[in-house]
């Protein structure tokens, strides 16, 4: 395992287009900048790694997440993810402490000689965010299962959240903004864990996890999941599959109907499936969907976004949870 912050050992061969400046302890902010790697040209391959993680759609597999900002870089290193590298400005040395500090008290740390000094003017040109902090890293991606979406992340003590999974289905939504606020609300609200379908916008891109605040570094995740794929694996482990809307053979008294009626029972093992604003769900959810959850609403109000309606929705079923 390599050395970890703090540390004074660092690997050779890694200062391409940057220079180390000292060595020795490194116990505070402006000591551990002094001995990181000062990068200075845009050529340089950490810097090339960075914009093009930055400013991407989300990591293919194998490529790392991009986090940029002190607090979802802190948030990453204290949700254990192991950090690739770390890239600090001018800007962003007041925030190095504590990240270090941060670092110093989890498993995983941050290798000092992955931590790298640049100006405000280079890092402004990997940023991905109009006014930067001057701190970014990349964490490698951890790898959740199925049974981790059900059976939720542990705790400090090795047990797990519930023994009835709340799984929500991100289906089709498109911004990544929604997605984030879905992956946000889903951890607030005791859910086990998140699932975005093909063709929904990555939760681990830069703009969805800016808007997760650092959920989706912590929350099970699984990403690129086929529908009918992910609902035989449902039916198979028995959770309900729960389609957010108005049933299709029901729109014109939806809103009567759910202003006189709760929403559906979410106290027992189930998945919620949040569909596209415009689109919808797609056709083999609406089919397999066991019942469906429905928010009242004004009648002057057509719709919500996904991340309000998500939010909503989780919000109840912590209530029947609680209750229950």
């Amino acid at each position: 395992m390599a050395q970890q912050f703090p540390s004074d050992k660092s690997a050779p061969g890694e200062r391409e287009s940057s220079r180390h400046a000292s060595s020795g302890s490194a116990a505070t902010s402006a000591t551990g900048l002094a001995q990181a790697d000062i990068i200075s040209s845009r050529d340089n391959k950490w810097l090339k790694k960075f914009r093009a993680a930055l400013r991407g759609a989300g990591p293919n597999p194998g490529e790392p997440i991009a986090a940029e900002g002190p607090k979802l870089v802190e948030e990453g290193v204290r949700a254990g993810l192991e950090s690739q590298a770390l890239l600090v400005s001018e800007t962003g040395e007041r925030q190095l402490e504590r990240i270090l500090r941060a670092a110093s008290e989890s498993e995983s740390g941050i290798p000092r000689s992955r931590i790298f000094r640049t100006t405000d003017k280079l890092f402004e040109g990997v940023a991905s965010t109009e006014t930067p902090q001057g701190v970014a890293a990349l964490f490698l991606a951890r790898e959740w299962s199925f049974e981790d979406v059900l059976r939720g992340r542990a705790d400090r003590d090795g047990a797990y959240c519930t023994d009835a999974p709340l799984v929500i289905v991100v289906a089709g939504v498109q911004d990544p903004g929604n997605v984030g606020t879905i992956v946000r609300s889903a951890e607030a609200f005791g859910a086990s864990g998140v699932v975005a379908t093909r063709g929904t916008a990555d939760p681990w891109s830069p703009k969805a996890l800016r808007a997760s605040a650092g959920s989706a570094l912590r929350l099970p995740l699984l990403r690129g999941i086929a529908g009918p794929v992910l609902l035989a694996q449902m039916r198979m482990a028995g959770v309900r599959v729960l389609a957010a809307g108005a049933k299709p053979t029901e729109v014109a008294s939806a809103k009567e109907a759910t202003f006189e009626g709760a929403m559906a029972d979410m106290r027992g093992p189930c998945a919620i499936f949040i569909g596209n604003e415009g689109a919808g769900l797609p056709s083999e959810v609406e089919h397999a969907a066991d019942d469906w959850v429905s928010i009242a609403m004004s009648d002057d109000v057509e719709s919500l976004n996904a991340g309000v309606a998500a939010s909503v929705i989780l919000f109840e079923a912590a209530r029947q949870r609680r209750g229950a």
